[in-house]
């Protein structure tokens, strides 16, 4: 199907979602019609591009009409000035079009699940986990996203062994799924008497949040127990046994959540992460069953991959699948994602286009 052909079907979807949208039956749907309300919007913003394609490429005709036909050669040569400003704004518009007609990933929209841990490097890493939550939470923060606590384990000298929680916003997901790695800094720990830069680690994992009706899980897998949630060094925060550890008995994974005093809404919290492990393990035996169909070089859920390094001593942020690098770091620390996000956005797009996922 050549580019017109599918944008002329996507006008057709997109009138025909308008007509939905008037029916009285959908609007007393409240579900179906904010899914409806939804798909508008997204196929507005194609049909809106290519009104705008379609008026280039008929003035485009009627400039090429006056050359073949008109003799006056003032109109010929106002002619030829519109068709060098024509022609190469329509290649920008097609560019623009494939762009759009580039095939979403379904979860881009969802909110998400956020999960840092330490690795190599001891305190230092459990430091810089804390560094990294706190630079999401201020990028989350300049998003107008809510971002909550769902679980942690602290480290001995700060940061954070483990966090884990959940972020709500628009597209949360699709903006951060990008994330998910190994990240590394360089730096002189603050342990270290003799001023030498260490290089430490720690894993990040961005998850989308599913829904029950996306991933099924059976009572009868899941095995329950409840705790006094703790803080710091380990210290009773309450009395009651309000925080909820569930295995999930046939893949062995281990969920907890003690952010909040009622068992019950830590319960909920914590299905939401077990409901997300268990969609990316499906995923990627899906992936490994049938073979990547594209292997990207901006890979998202890796959690082996070394994907970012951050160097203290020259302000250096390097993002290594892309070869960004920015002399920036305390502004990215602060949550200045924005430059690195959108770099990793467009290179991920340029590979799709490049490998014919819109032809």
């Amino acid at each position: 199907m050549d580019l017109i052909a599918k944008l002329e079907a996507i006008v057709e979807r997109f009138e025909e979602v308008n007509r939905q949208m008037s029916d009285p039956n959908v609007i007393s749907n409240m579900d179906n019609y904010a899914k409806l309300s939804k798909e508008y919007k997204e196929l507005e913003k194609i049909v809106t591009v290519y009104k705008r394609y379609k008026s280039i490429l008929s003035n485009i005709q009627n400039a090429k009409d006056i050359l073949a036909n008109e003799k006056d050669e003032e109109f010929r040569e106002m002619a030829k000035i519109e068709l060098d400003e024509l022609l190469p704004a329509k290649e920008q518009i097609e560019e623009e079009l494939k762009l759009l007609l580039i095939p979403k990933d379904p979860n881009d929209n969802k909110n998400a699940i956020l999960e840092i841990r330490a690795a190599v490097g001891g305190d230092e890493a459990a430091l810089f986990a804390g560094d990294l939550f706190r630079m999401y939470q201020r990028f989350a923060e300049k998003q107008g996203w809510k971002i909550e606590v769902l679980d942690y384990t602290e480290g001995t000298s700060g940061g954070y062994k483990e966090i884990v929680a959940s972020i709500t916003g628009n597209e949360a997901y699709g903006t951060l799924k990008y994330e998910s790695g190994v990240h590394r800094v360089q730096r002189v720990p603050a342990t270290e008497t003799q001023g030498r830069v260490h290089t430490s680690a720690a894993s990040v994992a961005v998850l989308p949040e599913m829904e029950e009706v996306e991933v099924e899980i059976n009572p009868n897998d899941l095995r329950i127990d409840t705790f006094c949630s703790s803080g710091p060094g380990g210290q009773s925060v309450n009395t009651t046994y309000s925080a909820v550890r569930i295995t999930h008995l046939p893949t062995g994974l281990v969920v907890s959540c003690q952010d909040e005093k009622s068992q019950i809404k830590n319960k909920e919290k914590a299905m939401k992460v077990l409901r997300a492990r268990l969609y990316e393990l499906e995923l990627e035996k899906y992936q490994k069953e049938v073979g990547e169909q594209r292997r990207s070089m901006v890979k998202t859920g890796e959690r082996s991959e070394k994907i970012r390094t951050y160097n203290f001593p020259q302000s250096r942020v390097t993002d290594h699948r892309i070869g960004l690098t920015l002399y920036n770091l305390p502004a990215v620390m602060d949550g200045e994602l924005e430059e690195i996000i959108d770099a990793l956005r467009i290179a991920d797009n340029a590979e799709k286009l490049k490998e014919g996922s819109v032809q």
